[in-house]
């Protein structure tokens, strides 16, 4: 299972994108556009694997994304996460459970991906599906991306809601679906695994989900995490959110290092770049979209060292954590380019080896160009 899930997340990254939040219904068309991916990871016991995996890759998927374009403008990368198969979970409700609605926050979905723990249970995908296509905030744009990414390595077509009908219904709201056997690719076929994937324009791919990704080492990542770290400092957190959300960036980047120095060095690049934002709860971003926040936020919302400071002071300081913040982004994209560099010169040497991000990463790619977004080289 470990890489079912890398294998979601791969598929993830593949496309490139700032986040938004809510679900419910479809969104109203606008100008912006959007990679919208729900996420349907089996958390039953043979999962564990899985869930590790999806830990590990999901910085680096969302990196990868986070480099696309259409019309030379960063589009809205949206990311609902559920679960399924666990026995924890209601049976009325065919033991699927939305952890997270369509959303960019991408900091929450970590969050809730490390508190996920496996659990024996019947995995029903087709309800999955269903529950996914009908319950969540899908654009109405027809060359946006909409994907459902969904990994298990039970058959496909267990459960009283009928794959078939549910793929079907996804389709014609023009959302694909990706599907990932967690074991022998012909066993997933006769699965039915790639059936679900072929209903609905999308792609079937098996992983062995014993196999670990490795995680390249590179000479730049010390820097990248120092970097990290004063990045971090840039940040203004208003209010009681502010205040909780500036711990859990912290825990986040913990998390992401748990898993390795190269794994904290992705979740630092995509920090690095526009989809990382949070006007919610960071003054810097959030003055960013609208200047007006500094004469409407509350003295008692203000961090300690900015409660006596006029409005122009604040203004100041706020404009000079924006441009260190700047200037720290710009060098973390340098020193990326050289670990690129770096770890494709490794890779080249173990090509033999199929892992999670060269399968998912491209296969999204592919999809993601048939709707016109580009991807840097």
């Amino acid at each position: 299972m470990i890489k079912s899930i890398a294998l979601l997340f791969s598929f993830l990254l593949s496309s490139g994108i700032p986040f938004a939040t809510d679900t419910t219904k479809s969104t109203p068309t606008t100008d912006e556009s959007k990679i919208q991916i729900a996420l349907l990871l089996d958390t039953s016991n043979s999962m564990d694997g899985l869930i590790d995996q999806a830990k590990s890759q999901l910085w680096k998927m969302v990196n990868e994304l986070a480099t696309s374009k259409k019309n030379g403008k960063t589009p809205s990368l949206e990311i609902a996460l559920y679960e399924y198969g666990n026995s924890r979970l209601a049976a009325n409700q065919g033991y699927i459970r939305q952890i997270s609605a369509l959303s960019s926050d991408l900091d929450k979905i970590s969050e809730a991906l490390f508190e996920l723990t496996t659990n024996g249970g019947d995995e029903y995908c087709g309800w999955g599906i269903q529950i996914a296509t009908d319950e969540l905030k899908w654009t109405n744009q027809t060359d946006d991306l909409k994907l459902i990414i969904i990994a298990g390595n039970e058959p496909f077509n267990q459960g009283k809601v009928d794959y078939k009908t549910s793929c079907k219904a996804a389709i014609q709201k023009g959302i694909m679906i990706n599907t990932i056997h967690c074991g022998d690719y012909d066993k997933g076929i006769r699965d039915f695994w790639k059936d679900g994937a072929d209903l609905t324009d999308g792609k079937y791919l098996n992983i062995n989900q014993d196999d670990k990704v490795v995680h390249i080492s590179t000479p730049f990542d010390d820097k990248i995490i120092k970097l990290n770290k004063d990045l971090n400092e840039t940040y203004i957190g208003f209010g009681q959110e502010g205040r909780e959300r500036v711990e859990m960036q912290s825990v986040q980047d913990d998390n992401a290092a748990s898993y390795g120095t190269a794994n904290a060095v992705t979740r630092a690049s995509f920090k690095s770049k526009s989809s990382y934002k949070n006007t919610s709860w960071d003054l810097v971003d959030a003055v960013e979209e609208d200047e007006e926040v500094l004469t409407t936020v509350k003295e008692e919302q203000l961090p300690e060292n900015m409660k006596s400071m006029s409005i122009e002071e604040r203004k100041v300081y706020v404009e000079t954590q924006a441009k260190k913040r700047k200037d720290i982004q710009v060098e973390i994209q340098r020193l990326e380019k050289e670990v690129k560099t770096f770890v494709a010169k490794k890779q080249k040497e173990n090509s033999s080896e199929l892992t999670l991000d060269k399968v998912m990463i491209e296969t999204i790619k592919v999809q993601a160009n048939q709707k016109n977004f580009k991807f840097e080289e």
